[in-house]
C-alpha cells in the first residue's frame, strides 16, 4: 500500500481551529525527488504483515503533557509480531539494536561513553555508510557542497551530527545526542517523554514491558490502517505519558538517518522545516539543531492518500 505518513501539525491546527494550509510553505520538489528515491533504494525497509504486524486498536484521547494518568483504547499491544530474526541478520540493524541500551534515561544525568560503545558507534556507521541510500545521501550531500567525498570525513561528519554529546538540561555534564533523543527517546524531570521516534526501539521496550501503547492519534477521515509506514502514538514508558509521537514503522535506521542528514545540512538555521511529497502523501519534516549536532527530528503529516493533489489542482 501506499506509504500514509501521521503527525502533529494538523492536529494542533484543529486544536487552534486555524487552518493548516493557511501558512503553508511550497513544496520542495528537489527535496521530494531526493526523498522519493531513498524510500524506493531502502531495501532493508520491512515489509508489512509479513516481517511485522501492528494493532493499531483504539483512537486514543487527549492526555495533557506531563499527566501520569491516561485512559488506555489498546489493550493489546501495538506490534503483534515482529520477525527478529530478520532484524538480527541485517547489519545495519543488529549494530543498530546494540546502540540502544547505551544511554541514561533521564536527561540531568551525565552520559559516559565506554572504548565498547565508541566501537558500536562505529560500526553502525560503517554498516549504514555501505546501503544504497546513505550513499545517494552522501551524492547527494557532496553535489551542494556541504559534505567531502571522502567517505572517511562523511562518517566524522555524521558522528558528530547524530552521536557527540551536549548539554540538554544545564547545570550537568553532557547528557545528550541527536541519535539518543530521536532513536532511543529521553524523559525529563520525570514526567515528560522526549523524542523517542523510532519503531524498533518501541517495539522492543514493548516486548520488555516497558512500553505501554494507548492508541493512535488521527483525524476522523484519515484512519490508520495495518500497513501505514508512519503512525501518530499515544504510550506510556516507564509509566511517563507521551500524549502524541510519531514514528516511522518498518523503515531502516538507515533510511531515516538519511533523511534527517540531508534536512540538517541543507540549512544553517536552528530550525529547518521543507514540505515534501513522499510517495502519496504530503508532510512537513522538521529538524532543530544543537549547535553542530542535532536536537531532534521528525515528521509531520498534511495529507495522505495522495489528498493535496485534489486540494491543489483547482
Amino acid at each position: 500500500m501506499a506509504l500514509r505518513l501521521g503527525g502533529v501539525l494538523f492536529l494542533a491546527a484543529l486544536l487552534c481551529g486555524v487552518d493548516a494550509s493557511s501558512n503553508r510553505p511550497a513544496v520542495n520538489q528537489e527535496l521530494s525527488n531526493l526523498f522519493n528515491e531513498l524510500w524506493r533504494l531502502d531495501a532493508n525497509r520491512m515489509t508489512p504483515g509479513v516481517d511485522y504486524t501492528v494493532s493499531v486498536q483504539g483512537r486514543a484521547g487527549f492526555v495533557n503533557q506531563g499527566s501520569h494518568v491516561v485512559l488506555d483504547h489498546a489493550s493489546l499491544p501495538l506490534f503483534s509480531n515482529v520477525d527478529e530474526n530478520k532484524l538480527r541478520n541485517i547489519t545495519t540493524y543488529a549494530h543498530f539494536m546494540k546502540l540502544l541500551d547505551n544511554y541514561e534515561r533521564s536527561t540531568g544525568i551525565t552520559e559516559r561513553v565506554t572504548p565498547e560503545e565508541l566501537t558500536e558507534i562505529s560500526l553502525f556507521l560503517d554498516a549504514v555508510l555501505e546501503t544504497q541510500v546513505m550513499k545517494r545521501a552522501h551524492q547527494y550531500l557532496v553535489s551542494k557542497g556541504k559534505s567531502s567525498s571522502d567517505s572517511r570525513q562523511f562518517k566524522s561528519q555524521l558522528n558528530l551530527i547524530w552521536f557527540h554529546l551536549y548539554h540538554r538540561q544545564r547545570n550537568t555534564g553532557p547528557d545528550s545526542c541527536g541519535f539518543e533523543h530521536v532513536f532511543v527517546g529521553e524523559t525529563k524531570s520525570g514526567t515528560e517523554i522526549i523524542g523517542f521516534h523510532n519503531w524498533v526501539q518501541f517495539y522492543l521496550q514493548e516486548k520488555n514491558s516497558h512500553l505501554d501503547y494507548k492508541g493512535y492519534k488521527a483525524r476522523d477521515h484519515d484512519l490508520p490502517d495495518q500497513d501505514d509506514h508512519v503512525l501518530n502514538l499515544q504510550f506510556s514508558w516507564h509509566g511517563v505519558v507521551k500524549p502524541v509521537g510519531s514514528a516511522f514503522i518498518g523503515t531502516s535506521p538507515e533510511f531515516e538517518m538519511a533523511l534527517f542528514t540531508v534536512l540538517f545540512l541543507i540549512n544553517t538555521e536552528r530550525s529547518t522545516t521543507a514540505l515534501v511529497n513522499i510517495d502519496q502523501c504530503q508532510m512537513e519534516l522538521v529538524v532543530i539543531r544543537q549547535g553542530r549536532c542535532l536536537g531532534t527530528a521528525y515528521p509531520k503529516l498534511l495529507s495522505s492518500n495522495s489528498r493535496h493533489v485534489g486540494q491543489h489542482s483547482h
